[in-house]
């Protein structure tokens, strides 16, 4: 991905912003799955053919999760640091999420979709991240 793509995804050249952008979106996106696994873990636990108390534990860490994140995106100069841990969690997450599906859950059709979907989404969130990380990098020396 290209330095003029990140920007028009970000819809800003300036790679602080578009840093800070990406965070938010992560959040928001993190956050709104939290809720959704907190309000309605036993609805989708049967969507999904997941135990409701799985889902009610990873909303409680998601809701954690995003706040983190958004902290880290409401800082006018996100450190370094703290966006590559975000990177690195959300390729954690990533790889969890594939190796749960394939060795032990045992999800609904829908379920299966799900995790894929979330999995590349957040894969997605950390490409978009490293990259605006090293545009911010780049700019500053």
């Amino acid at each position: 991905m290209s330095a003029t793509q990140l920007a028009a995804l970000a819809r800003t050249v300036e790679p602080q912003r578009m840093l800070r952008r990406f965070l938010a979106l992560d959040a928001v996106v993190t956050g709104a799955n939290a809720v959704a696994y907190l309000a309605l873990a036993g609805p989708l636990g049967r969507f999904l053919g997941a135990g409701s108390g799985l889902l009610l534990a990873l909303g409680a860490f998601l809701a954690g999760y995003a706040a983190c994140v958004g902290l880290l995106a409401a800082r006018p100069h996100p450190p370094a640091l703290g966006v590559r841990v975000v990177v690195e969690a959300n390729l954690a997450w990533t790889a969890v999420s594939l190796a749960a599906l394939a060795l032990w859950l045992t999800p609904t059709a829908a379920g299966a979709v799900w995790t894929v979907l979330q999995a590349l989404t957040v894969a997605g969130f950390a490409l978009l991240q490293h990259m605006a990380l090293k545009e911010r990098q780049l700019s500053q020396d």
